[in-house]
């Protein structure tokens, strides 16, 4: 399509990246120590009597930042999925309620772990719709994964009381959004498990890399054991005596490179989001009178992130038109990771997994059935066609931010007259 120009100057397309747009001298400070001290074992290196330190200081300063109790370094954010679920005993035969609108291991890690994913509808906040906890739960149901979406929360209160009431587990999945508050707690802090990425795209970096967080010492044991083949070592037994039996685990051990880039990035978050809130407050109130168009809900505004605000389109033919305009204008106006309708992903119109029965779908005939269609989820396919998302970097500046309010003023006038 042919697209016109206003009179606004044409700035240059800023970097919209988070944590990988920090690094500097503080990583490279404590990367520099692990390799001159050749310790890159989590467990054991150069002193048997003394383990390597950096990935128990990153737990140790998790557990500080969050105000929770134990903390586990894992080597991703969908490592830290299944081991949270596997923690929490869920296998075949259960079912796990997880929102419709997600990243893709949100329902990969139910599925490692044999259970069956049950789809929920989302709000308008893009998050988890509590009412559908109701809904869905089922005499088969044994927990729900509450995705807290591109650094907003989730309203944990009525999920968590509606998850309790009906004694599930909540697991949190806090991989988009650590440093984000719900209520002046946390997030990943309000569920039985919450779990983190460090993942390139994330607030905080290592370019893969995650961590489960816990207040429950048998969670914790259980987390341990399968993220490290079973095995209870006296690091984690001199902070929660085992009460448990040995079962057989996976290997998802973080390794001090990664926890010491982790650790420095870590250090940073609140930076971070300071920043970015603070362009936010720049872009936002400018948008909110602006005819057919609507901002994301957030349940708690005080408590988010603010590195990619969402505005809603009364009218969904409205969307294209307006990112290719703003695109035009060198306007970052895309998803900061791929998010999609997990109904909509190849692995659930097929149905399959690696082996025919280790798939949670095999006794659901038509496939695809009734709970993964996309006619089962009007409210996700509604508001999922009406946003443009307009990320903000840690190197933008305010001059970027007003940019972008003045731009999308410029285009609203073009598109919706």
């Amino acid at each position: 399509m042919t697209v016109v120009m206003s009179a606004t100057a044409l700035r240059p397309r800023p970097v919209s990246g988070l944590g990988y747009q920090a690094i500097g001298p503080e990583e490279e400070a404590l990367v520099l120590d692990v390799l001159r001290r050749k310790e890159l074992f989590r467990y054991y290196g150069t002193d048997a009597a003394k383990p390597p330190p950096m990935a128990a200081q990153l737990e140790q300063e998790f557990c500080a930042y969050l105000g929770t109790t134990y903390a586990l370094a894992v080597t991703s954010g969908t490592a830290a999925l299944e081991v949270a679920l596997a923690a929490a005993a869920i296998g075949p035969g259960d079912e796990v309620i997880v929102n419709a609108w997600s990243w893709i291991s949100c329902f990969t890690a139910i599925v490692r772990v044999g259970a069956r994913p049950v789809l929920a509808e989302i709000d308008d906040s893009l998050n988890l719709d509590p009412g559908e906890i109701a809904r869905l739960t089922t005499p088969r149901t044994r927990a729900v994964i509450v995705v807290h979406y591109q650094g907003v929360a989730a309203d944990m209160e009525p999920i968590v009381l509606a998850a309790h009431r009906r004694g599930l587990y909540v697991i949190e999945d806090c991989a988009q959004s650590l440093g984000v508050r719900y209520r002046g707690r946390h997030v990943g802090t309000w569920a039985d498990i919450g779990t983190y990425s460090f993942q390139n795209n994330k607030v905080a970096t290592s370019g893969e890399g995650g961590m489960v967080v816990t207040r429950d010492q048998r969670l914790y044991e259980r987390a341990v054991r399968f993220h490290d083949l079973g095995n209870y070592r006296p690091y984690h037994a001199a902070l929660a005596p085992s009460t448990e039996p040995a079962f057989v685990g996976g290997q998802y051990r973080m390794s001090e490179l990664t926890a010491a880039v982790a650790l420095a990035q870590l250090r940073k978050v609140d930076k971070i989001r300071e920043h970015c809130r603070a362009l936010q407050a720049r872009i936002l109130p400018r948008m909110a009178g602006l005819q057919g168009v609507t901002l994301r809900r957030e349940p708690d505004p005080a408590g988010g992130f603010g590195f990619e605000p969402y505005v809603f389109f009364e009218r969904a033919e409205r969307v294209t038109p307006f990112r290719e305009k703003l695109d035009a204008r060198n306007v970052n106006c895309g998803q900061r990771t791929g998010t999609y309708p997990q109904y909509g992903r190849d692995y659930v119109k097929t149905g399959l997994a690696h082996a025919p029965a280790a798939s949670p779908f095999h006794d659901l005939k038509p496939w695809p059935a009734q709970g993964y269609r996309a006619e089962d989820f009007p409210r996700t396919e509604d508001l999922t066609k009406r946003f443009v998302a307009l990320p903000i970097g840690w190197r933008y500046t305010v001059a970027d931010a007003d940019y972008i309010a003045d731009s999308f003023i410029a285009v609203h006038r073009e598109v919706c007259g």
